[in-house]
């Protein structure tokens, strides 16, 4: 019960307006994609679902290919599953690259050794993966230089680090390229892009 004024705080400071909102995979798929990217984003509309809850909790997984309980999740969940989807596992990948280069990481939580239970589930950690083992791209105000499967992070309100995967799906007036993420109405496709800090822009495909 402690996590849900937690919630209401996410959801009603930082969310979208709902007529921005597409909460379930009614948004039609790239029919025969031919790239990485065009999979990632249909892999990103297929787990559209309003009904996961935020939820912020450290919990121990398996390893590999651990999980939270899937009716829950935070932002970087979205892009974890949508990746396993495409047979990446993300909490692996970053565990090998950050156990062999500890110091190129993040300090920001005492961390002293790896944690395969929260590493890959930190923006800042998959931020530091991206730019070493994908591409950083430009951050620019230009909703034309982000295509579909890069993967765009935020910094809301100064100190909250989103994350979310660009698709081929547009804005309603066909201007912006529309997000899925989790900031706390579940994982929801949403004309985003700009209604926070962008802070990172990156493209990761095996």
């Amino acid at each position: 019960m402690k996590l849900l004024p937690i919630f209401l705080f996410i959801c009603f400071s930082f969310g979208c307006k709902k007529s921005e909102i597409i909460s379930k995979p009614t948004a039609s798929f790239i029919e025969n994609p031919s790239t990485f990217e065009e999979k990632l984003a249909n892999a990103a509309i297929s787990i559209v679902d309003p009904t996961v809850i935020y939820t912020p909790d450290y919990i121990s997984l398996k390893y590999p290919n651990g999980d939270v309980p899937a009716k829950t999740g935070v932002c970087s969940d979205v892009v974890i599953r949508a990746y396993r989807k495409l047979n990446i596992d993300l909490q692996k990948e970053v565990h090998e690259d950050m156990k062999a280069n500890f110091s190129k990481y993040p300090k920001k939580w005492g961390l002293k050794s790896c944690d395969t239970n929260i590493d890959h589930r930190r923006v800042p950690n998959l931020e530091v993966f991206f730019t070493r083992k994908g591409e950083k791209l430009e951050v620019s105000d230009n909703p034309n230089d982000y295509k579909v499967g890069e993967i765009v992070t935020w910094m809301i309100g100064g100190k909250l680090p989103h994350i979310g995967i660009v698709t081929h799906k547009k804005s309603a007036d066909g201007k912006r390229p529309m997000l899925v993420h989790n900031v706390g109405g579940g994982q929801v496709l949403e004309d985003c892009l700009f209604d926070y800090e962008i802070v990172g822009h990156f493209i990761y495909r095996k």
